[in-house]
């Protein structure tokens, strides 16, 4: 999926995203507004994963859409 899709379907994938990684806050999703590096950080850090796991989990999901 590529950046301008993930921006633009942000409303309606944010339930998706919340559920699937669901440390994730409200306050998370407001501060990624869509941009996936961003997403991917914050992957990483409330799950402790390293950089390359939390590519390879983002990368997974986004092929469900």
């Amino acid at each position: 999926m590529n950046k301008d899709i993930l921006e633009g379907k942000w409303d309606q994938l944010k339930g998706n995203i919340q559920k699937e990684w669901g440390k994730l806050t409200e306050d998370d999703l407001a501060e990624i507004k869509g941009n996936s590096t961003l997403l991917k950080g914050k992957i990483q850090e409330r799950y402790g994963l390293s950089k390359e796991e939390a590519e390879k989990k983002f990368d997974e999901f986004t092929k469900k859409f």
